[in-house]
Order: structure tokens, then sequence, then C-alpha cells
């Protein structure tokens, strides 16, 4: 391995290591790690030097980045910013999403605000539009995300993005479009919002308008939950967002389309190559700015620019030393790239094609290189896609076989052409984006059916890191070339992370899991052999909801590929709101609840006091209701779990006259080692003669963090700590996770367990 290569590595590596840190080194220690990879470059160690210089700069860069944000703390700031929207925004129920750069702060605020923020705004005065200058009133708080094992990492998306704040805006006269200075950022932005409304106006009544937009400037909102799915079943999801592959396809096409045109004009004046080099570029950029410029589209036009930059400086690179450059460019630039899922991919996917094809002595025909590629890539990026998404899918060689050529050779450069005359040759545009449109609805019906064989996708728990770096180590023996001997043993290597399976508890005990689904409630209880989810969260959206983004994955990461039962205690939207979702992802064998009626293509049985089953040596009861109330709330099924280590009392969200209904009808029943603490800790629960009832030893509530109710209740904390119970709340320490044996530890907050930097304390 040369300098080159083998100073990447140490540089990735070092960044790597900062990222995984719980908290960033004072700031001396980066003067210092800079003086020592300095001094082992002057002794030629490159390696160590490199990794020293990628930890400092990693370093360097998120302590920028934290001191761009709202600081921390226990409260909401208002303040009133001018400033202009970032990207198209996003369409959510009663209101839109969208990024905020902040250009001016007309009031002076005690505290220091960030420059970028993400809001909010429910039922605005009109839509807002990409690129326009507002000024509005905004309540913010410090970014935060909830936290599951096995979730998406919303709070190191938004430190990603560079986000120093969330929020949302307040009612107020003066939230109006201002006159801002021009800015060719906000100009660009217009731009790409007048080209979004006027595709959406071609594609109006077109099932595969998302997908379409997708392809030609990056935006997904308008795919649907059902169509991502298929995507994901078919490992097809790579074609439409705008990616590296798509920008190098371009940029390729480009390229080579100008070296056909200098032959055929006989051009002689510039060298060719170089000409072709500069259009390959140029176009990139352009497919770039149409696709805001994101973070994937940064890596690959980075990776552009390093392949054309060769050809332009007439140097010849190998296709390592190409890599090398890469890498230390893209995470020059932006030194959280290493935390994305999508940069390990889409390196990985390229050094695999390359280690594949390159170095043979008899190179591959044009017919079954394709088939080769395709081959390679599913085989050797299965153990990464196991790390992060716990997903394989198993049609995605056969899928992607049609589908690489017809959307990427074909669909884009057609869609990007069409686009572009529209403004000037509308005719022409229209025809060529109707043609698109026929286009993708033929290969929508094709991923369809492929994405409805029944073992189309292959989901595993989440395998060991070190079983994964084993699976790396498995792939590479695997796709070595013919005539290296036992390259089968690759494929041993690969079986324990494709064989693991996380431990159960044993008869008797349980794990109980209740998870941070924000202002809501979801808890999982899982005995040796049978699961059981106890509601599901909010539903925010047609294409968002607690259930398939926190339940689903954490099920998913857990190896649970069926439910026993499914208990939705109540019809509020923060407890059934998720429920669909996760009956129409996975099999359960008995639904109960007590709103049979909102759920009734399901066969649900209304749950009731008196109704009991024992699985594995854990008995379950069903402690109410008992009759039909008045208040919904106390209508909640209230269910308590206990095993030979102790027992844990579900209440939903009933109130003071729920409990004491309870503790009439079950009395001593109710005494329970752990309780999810009634209503969210309202201040209309939580009654003393019910807390002295149960008498916990722990007291878990689910409430989000600064949620706008202000749950729970400072009364109704100072209850429980009156009688000493310990009290841990899900928007503080994410998902709380009690294993409940005979020695029955306390719980583990994931958020304190799995800590970086970037999170909020």
């Amino acid at each position: 391995m040369g300098d080159g290569p083998r100073f990447a590595l140490g540089w990735v590596l070092g960044m790597l290591w900062v990222q995984s840190l719980p908290v960033l080194p004072l700031a001396w220690c980066w003067f210092a790690m800079g003086g020592v990879a300095g001094w082992l470059a002057r002794r030629r160690r490159i390696f160590l030097s490199a990794l020293l210089l990628g930890f400092t700069w990693a370093g360097v860069q998120g302590s920028w980045r934290l001191s761009d944000r709202l600081p921390a703390g226990g409260h909401r700031v208002e303040a009133v910013l001018e400033g202009w929207v970032v990207g198209i925004p996003s369409r959510m129920d009663g209101g839109e999403r969208f990024d905020f750069r902040v250009s001016r702060m007309p009031s002076p605020s005690d505290v220091s605000l960030p420059g970028k923020v993400r809001v909010s705004w429910f039922d605005g005065m009109r839509p807002i539009k990409a690129g326009e200058h507002w000024r509005l009133r905004l309540s913010l708080r410090p970014p935060r995300g909830m936290m599951n094992p096995g979730g998406f990492d919303y709070e190191q998306w938004l430190f990603a993005q560079g986000i120093g704040a969330v929020g949302y805006v307040r009612d107020d006269p003066g939230n109006q479009p201002v006159d801002g200075p021009f800015s060719l950022a906000a100009w660009l932005q217009a731009g790409r919002q007048a080209l979004y409304d006027r595709l959406g106006e071609v594609w109006l009544d077109s099932p595969v308008a998302g997908l379409l937009k997708a392809l030609t400037m990056g935006e997904q909102d308008d795919i649907s939950r059902k169509q991502w799915d298929v995507l994901r079943r078919t490992g097809t999801a790579h074609l439409i967002a705008i990616s590296g592959s798509h920008i190098g396809l371009v940029a390729g096409l480009a390229f080579v389309l100008m070296l056909r045109a200098c032959a055929w004009l006989g051009i002689q004046r510039w060298s060719p190559p170089i000409l072709a080099a500069w259009i390959g570029l140029l176009v990139a950029i352009f497919y770039s700015a149409l696709a805001d410029f994101s973070i994937p589209t940064q890596r690959a036009l980075i990776m552009i620019a390093v392949a054309m930059g060769a050809v332009i400086s007439r140097r010849h690179l190998r296709w390592i030393q190409v890599m090398a450059l890469a890498l230390i460019g893209v995470t020059f630039w932006d030194a959280f790239a290493v935390i994305a899922p999508g940069f390990w991919l889409s390196y990985g996917a390229v050094a695999l094609i390359a280690y594949s094809v390159s170095g043979r002595l008899l190179p591959l025909n044009r017919f079954w290189l394709p088939i080769r590629i395709n081959w390679v890539t599913a085989v050797g990026l299965a153990p990464l896609l196991l790390l992060f998404f716990r997903q394989i899918s198993l049609v995605s060689p056969i899928a992607n076989l049609f589908a690489v050529p017809v959307l990427g050779a074909f669909l884009i450069p057609v869609c990007l052409l069409g686009a572009l005359l529209l403004g000037v040759m509308p005719v022409v545009g229209q025809g060529l984006l109707d043609l698109a449109e026929f286009v993708m609805r033929t290969v929508w019906q094709a991923l369809e059916w492929f994405s409805a064989w029944p073992y189309a996708q292959w989901t595993l728990a989440e395998p060991p890191v070190w079983s994964v770096l084993l699976s790396v180590l498995g792939v590479i023996v695997l796709l070595a070339p013919r005539g290296i001997p036992a390259r089968w043993l690759g494929g041993i290597l690969l079986l324990p992370a494709l064989l693991h399976r996380p431990e159960r508890p044993a008869n008797g005990d349980f794990i109980f899991t209740l998870l941070d689904v924000g202002q809501g409630l979801s808890a999982v209880v899982e005995t040796h052999e049978r699961v059981l989810v106890y509601d599901t969260g909010a539903r925010f959206s047609p294409s968002f909801d607690m259930g398939s983004a926190v339940v689903e994955p954490y099920l998913r990461q857990r190896g649970i590929s069926r439910l026993d039962t499914l208990v939705i205690s109540h019809g509020d939207n923060d407890h059934i709101g998720g429920a669909r979702s996760l009956l129409g992802v996975f099999p359960v064998d008995e639904l109960l609840t007590s709103v049979p009626q909102r759920l009734p293509e399901f066969r649900a049985r209304t749950c009731a006091a008196g109704q009991q089953w024992e699985w594995d040596g854990v008995s379950f009861s069903v402690l109410g209701p008992s009759t039909i109330a008045s208040n919904a709330n106390d209508n909640s099924c209230v269910l308590k779990v206990e095993g030979a280590g102790g027992s844990v009392l579900l209440t939903g969200d009933i109130e003071a006259m729920g409990e004491t209904a309870l503790l009439e009808r079950s009395g001593d029943r109710l005494r329970s080692d752990i309780l999810v603490v009634p209503h969210h800790g309202s201040k209309t629960s939580s009654s003393e003669a019910f807390l002295d009832r149960v008498s916990p030893r722990w007291a878990l509530i689910p409430a989000g963090f600064l949620n706008r109710f202000g749950f729970p209740h400072g009364l109704i904390l100072a209850r429980y700590q009156a009688r000493g119970i310990a009290v841990m709340t899900t928007g503080e320490g994410g998902a709380l996770t009690l294993t409940v044996d005979p020695k029955l530890a306390g719980p583990h907050p994931y958020r304190t367990e799995h800590r970086h930097y970037w999170q909020q304390p």
C-alpha cells in the first residue's frame, strides 16, 4: 500500500475515533495532537501521523459545530428572527417543516442563537417557498431526537446538517415576508422551488410523480410509504435519491458524449479529454445544484472532481489513489461524513467494483460485466447493509440488473433534459417528461412484482461489530480472483453475522423496554419465546408514525419477526397512531384494545378486567377497565406483567377516577416494582392513594423532551420523590430497558449508555 492510501486510511480512522467519543477533549488537546502528528510526519510515520491529523481536524470541526447550537437547557427560547428558507419545505399534517437560515435578529436575545434552525409552521398564512425571506417569531429548543435501539438517530442527523435548534412558528401578526439582501444560495433555492412546482404540474396525477421528482432533483417527500417498502424489499432505494452513482453516471455520460462530439467536429485546438473532463465536471455541479448540494451529492462531487482533475492535469492515477484522494477530500470538507451509512455504502460499492474487475488477466465482456457487478455489490455490501439496516434484499441482484440501466442510463438523462427544456421548448420538454413517466410506471410494475415475492427480503437481528468486520474480510476472500485457493472460506467468515441471535431471557424472566416515542407511549415485553407490544406511539402524517419509525426498528434489531399480542390501551393518537403500520408488517396473533371499533379489519378483541394468560413462566393480567367510563382515558387497558424477579404495571392514560376504580377492584394486586406512570405524568393522575398502593421502586414516564403539555407536572414529580421512588423519563434518558429477573437491576437509559459528544445531556 502506497503513502496515499495509507494516509487516507489513518485519516478516516482518526475521524471515526472522534465520532465515537462521548465528550470532546479540551481545546488544548487539538494543538497537542497536531504537534505530535507533525513530528510523526517528519519521521515518515505516515499512518500514525494521518490518524492524529484526522482526529484533530474532526475534533476542531466538531467544536465549531457545537459552538453554533442553542445551549442545552430545560426551557424554550423565543425570538424574532429574519432569514431565508433553505430547501423545499416538507408537508406534514396541519402545516409545513423547513430549514431557516438566520440572517438578522431584529431584537436582542439573552442567549446565542445558531445560524440555521429547523422549524414547523402549523396553520401558516400561506405556503412557504424555498428561497423566500421572512421575519418570524420562533419558539426554539436545543436540537434533540428520540433515542432507541435500532432507531434512526435524528439528533445525529441534525448535527451533521448543521442545524443548531428546532422549534415552531408562534402566532404573531409580524410573521411576514421581508426584503432580504441578495444571496446566490437563496436565488438557487428559489429556482429549485420553481422547477419543483412546475414538475408537480406536469406529473400532477401520476402515481410515480414522487419517484420522478426524486430522480430529477433529489426531493423525496412525495414518495409514499408503500413505495419506500417496495424499494427496500427490492434493494433499489439507492437508485431513487440523487446519489454518487447518479452524479457519476451523468458526469461520465457527459464526458463520453463530449469526446464523441470532439471527434465528430474535428476539434483539435483544445485537448478533447481535457475539454470533456471540464464538461463532465460542470454537468456534475449542475446536477448537484438541482439536489441542493446535499451531503451525499457533495461527497460524489468531490470524488468526481478528483477523477476529472486527474484527466485535466494529465496524471494517470490508479483507482486506489483516486479513492484515497476522494476520501481525504470528502472528509476534509465534511468531517461528519464518516457517521453516515451512505458514506460507507457508496465508497464500499466503488471499491468492490474496482476490486472485482481490475487486475484480471481476461477482462469480462460487455454481457457478463453488469451481471458480475450486480453480484459483487449484492454480496459485498451485505455486511454493511446488515449493520446499518438489518435487512438484505434477496431479489436485489435481479431487480438492479434491469433497474440500474433503465433508471440510471435512460430515465435520469431524459428527466434532466426535459426539465431543462420546459422553460425554452415547453412542448419538447413536456414530451420528454411524459416519456419518463411512462417508462417509470412500467419499471415500477416490475419492481412491485419482485417485491411481492415471499422471500424478497431477509431481515436479521443487529449483529455485533466484530462479526461485521469478520464478514468484510470474508467478502474480500470470497470475491478474490480465480486461482486463489480456498475462496470458499470467505463464506464461512460471513456466518457469525448472519446467524447471530440476541440473548433471550430465561424462563420466568422478561425484558421490559419503554421506548422513546416522544410525547406518546409504546412498550415491549419479551419473555423467553414470546413478545407483547403495548401501544404504538403517535401518527404525524400519512408517511410518518412511531410504529414504523421507532417500534418496528427496535423489534427488527432484537430479531423479532412476529408479535404474539399487541395491546392498544385506548384511542388517543399518541397511543394508537402507529398501530396500522405495525400490523401491516408483523403477523400478530392477538390484538387487545379498549377501542376495537377503531381497528375493525384486524379482528380486535376488547380488553377487560379479569383476562389472564401465562407465557414462559411470566403471568399477564388485565386489571382494567371493568366498565365503560365517560372519560376515554379511564377506559385504558391496564396490564400487569409479573415474573419471578418482579413486576411491571402499564396504566395507559388513566386519570384519578380510573385509579380509584382500580383501587376498589384490584387492591393489593396493584403492587408492582415498576410503574409506567399514568397519563405521562399529568396532574390529573398519580393520586397519592394510588401511589401508596402500587408502591413502585421505579417510576418510568413516557413523555417528550420539553413537550408542549409540560409533562411530567412538577406536583406529580414531587409526589414520587417524597416517597423515595426513582423517576426516569424517556424524553431525558431515551428508551428505558430493564431485565426483570431475581437480580432486578435498575433501568438502563439508552441515551446515557450510548452517548456521543453531539447529544444533548
